[in-house]
């Protein structure tokens, strides 16, 4: 089933566009007269491009030109190019694929192996597609060159897959069709134009299709508005409708269930974040409801409905709490039962963090105070039997993925913290003993000298907020230390420790201390802690984030002068309402591809799809909107601390507007303020090895002089 991304996710979905025009961005906002900015918001434009390049080159000089940035920028490379990275893969038929980016592939390879031969620590890997070769082949250059977007390739025979490639690493994408076995694209093969949407597998000579059709086809967030069914041979303006969603729905997709014995097709209406409605679409091509509430995650996974309930549901005289995970029989639901039986409910402590259905079992992923714990289930004729997983770690960050779920039970396990390497495991849900260490990824930095804690902030209406912490062992309690402090709160995306070699040399190894807060937004906790903080309480997520950052002083770790802030996305829209509502709580602030005119958000590329998470800016919904709005907020009269940009001209998802126009704002008004805009990147903000090095120690660089001086 396609995913939608919200501002900030690296799954890649989006608006459509008008693949005639060979543009990557969608049709140019409406225009706006009140704003002597707004000029910023043509995104290719001569002259905002040479205002880009101007500030570009004024944060370089002040940044990029020390010994300090070269030295970083070069190990950030060289571990971002280093062949002892785990490689990730996913089983593909009898091979194990992977994508790897290093020197000497700098858009990268798709490539494969075998299990027996991915258990070495150096293994053989065949080449199946070398992006650098392809965009030699088609003397594409600069930001034309392709970026990789994944591969969907058909069960069972797995001899053609529909590959999606950006330009530059924007949302928008085109899909080609790739021969497995020849390892060439298939000549007059599928071919989806450039635009948001996707391809995917019905049968052999089918696929649903979900992209710009043409005028009226796309929503107003610049998502698919219509789905259709293409059949090989005949030209995509041939196909035939399956369903066409209103003009106020976000997203309309379709797919294929090719599970062995349970093959459905199904229809997602996305109307908006947190309410979409799911569609069995019959042989005869009738769809029929899955009639659970819209809030519900849905899904259908061999002879089961999983239920993940975002609000309380009461049904046949009994209430499920929000949160919880509920499994049916699927044929019985369709036939009108109402039989549930309840895998997993919530605590005042508790979140599901992950579902990872096996061949037989069900491992679920519990957040608990944002801590992983794994349970294994395994559905009995006497109900679903609970077991520990066996051999799972105690400590550290867990991630569960499935290996094959038609085949095995066979799982990916990956561990970590804020201090260890991850390491890649092998093991079988619910057998013991089966736990196989196939990876671990080297150190890249030394963390001997840290330790990792957590404590709890207590908010302004007291709800206790937790926030990790990395620092010295020998850390003198004494306010003096550069303190750098990370935040996201929004999507119900939780922020749990994770190994990054980028944190470890731009900041643990010159003595820095790092803190990451768990705020109301997230997924920590689960809806709740997300709900508690949409629309009119967005402000319940910023008073979280100053609780933590006064935290953070009143323990005497750090001081305002010492501590900086970094977020991106929406995290970058908590970094604008740090910087305009908290100037004196920090002392640096890095703003990345960021959310900062909340009044014109929903006009600017995929900002449409983002309502339901802040809300409408052209109804009442203003009257809070504009309380976090920073480009609103801003002052000139007030100061604030040095703060840092960073956009990407190629990021259509978050308009680079939002940074450009802040920037200017902030620049006319004399303030301590420099931009950083990559030309490439999408909305990751980097679309290969050097970029990503630089973005990041541009940042680190950045605080670090602004911090410990």
């Amino acid at each position: 089933m396609p995913k939608l991304a919200h501002a900030c996710q690296a799954i890649v979905v989006a608006a459509g566009l008008a693949a005639a025009t060979g543009s990557t961005f969608a049709e140019e906002p409406a225009a706006v007269t009140d704003d002597k900015y707004a000029w910023l918001e043509d995104v290719t434009g001569d002259k905002p491009l040479e205002w880009v390049k101007a500030q570009n080159a004024k944060a370089e000089a002040e940044i990029a030109a020390t010994p300090e940035f070269k030295r970083l920028e070069g190990r950030i490379l060289t571990m971002l190019d280093s062949d002892a990275k785990i490689p990730g893969v996913e089983k593909i038929g009898a091979y194990y694929y992977n994508f790897w980016k290093d020197k000497s592939h700098e858009r990268g390879v798709w490539r494969r192996t075998t299990l027996e031969e991915y258990r070495k620590p150096q293994p053989q890997w065949e080449t199946v597609i070398d992006l650098d070769a392809l965009n030699a082949a088609e003397g594409l250059q600069d930001d034309k060159k392709w970026v990789w977007h994944g591969a969907d390739c058909r069960k069972p025979d797995y001899d053609r897959c529909l590959v999606a490639l950006s330009r530059g690493g924007s949302d928008a994408d085109v899909t080609r069709e790739f021969d497995l076995a020849s390892k060439q694209w298939v000549k007059d093969g599928f071919l989806r134009p450039e635009a948001k949407g996707g391809l995917g597998w019905k049968d052999a000579d089918t696929v649903y299709v979900y992209t710009d059709f043409g005028p009226g086809s796309m929503t107003p967030s610049g998502y698919p508005r219509i789905v259709k069914e293409w059949k090989r041979g005949t030209p995509m303006s041939a196909a035939s409708v399956v369903y066409e969603g209103s003009n106020a729905d976000m997203y309309i997709a379709a797919y294929h269930d090719n599970t062995p014995g349970f093959e459905r097709d199904f229809v997602s209406r996305t109307i908006a974040f947190y309410n979409d409605e799911l569609y069995l679409r019959g042989s005869d091509g009738k769809l029929v409801k899955i009639d659970v509430p819209n809030s519900t995650n849905k899904g259908v996974v061999r002879e089961w409905l999983a239920l993940e309930l975002r609000e309380p549901w009461e049904i046949e005289g009994r209430t499920y709490k929000a949160g919880s995970l509920l499994v049916a029989k699927f044929d019985d639901f369709m036939a009108g039962k109402r039989d549930f039986e309840v895998l997993f409910e919530p605590t005042d402590s508790t979140s599901l963090a992950g579902t990872t259905w096996t061949r037989n079992h069900v491992v679920l992923n519990v957040l608990d105070d944002v801590k992983n714990k794994l349970t294994v289930l395994t559905p009995s004729g006497e109900g679903w039997k609970k077991s520990a997983f066996a051999g799972a770690p105690a400590l550290g960050t867990i991630g569960v993925g499935a290996v094959d779920s038609d085949d095995s039970d066979a799982v990916w396990m990956t561990v970590t913290d804020y201090l260890t390497p991850t390491t890649l495991m092998l093991a079988e849900a619910g057998k013991a003993g089966s736990v196989e260490v196939l990876k671990t990824m080297p150190a890249f930095f030394d963390g001997s000298r840290d330790v990792v804690e957590q404590h709890f902030a207590s908010s302004k209406d007291g709800t206790k907020v937790p926030y990790f912490l990395v620092r010295p062992k020998d850390l003198k309690y004494d306010g003096s230390a550069p303190t750098l402090l990370y935040g996201y709160g929004g999507f119900e995306i939780s922020l749990t420790p994770g190994y990054s070699g980028g944190v470890g040399m731009g900041w643990l190894e010159k003595g820095g201390v790092y803190a990451v807060a768990n705020i109301r937004g997230g997924g920590e906790y689960g809806p709740r802690w997300h709900q508690a903080a949409l629309k009119q309480n967005r402000h319940k997520a910023y008073e979280d984030f100053a609780a933590v950052a006064q935290d953070l002083a009143a323990r005497k770790i750090t001081s305002a002068r010492r501590l900086g802030i970094q977020g991106g996305s929406n995290g970058g829209l908590l970094m604008g309402n740090m910087l305009t509502q908290y100037p004196e709580l920090f002392g640096a602030v890095v703003v990345q591809v960021p959310l900062l005119d909340m009044k014109r958000y929903s006009h600017l590329l995929a900002g449409a799809s983002w309502m339901a998470e802040y809300g409408n800016p052209d109804t009442a919904d203003w009257d809070y909107i504009r309380t976090f709005s920073p480009y609103h907020l801003f002052d000139p009269a007030r100061t604030y601390p040095p703060t840092l940009f960073t956009t990407s001209t190629r990021d259509d998802r978050v308009h680079p507007g939002h940074a450009r126009k802040m920037m200017a704002k902030m620049l006319d008004a004399g303030k301590d303020v420099r931009y950083y805009e990559n030309i490439e990147g999408g909305h990751g903000g980097a679309s290969n090895n050097a970029q990503s090095a630089h973005m990041s120690a541009l940042a680190f660089t950045f605080l670090w002089q602004q911090l410990a001086e």
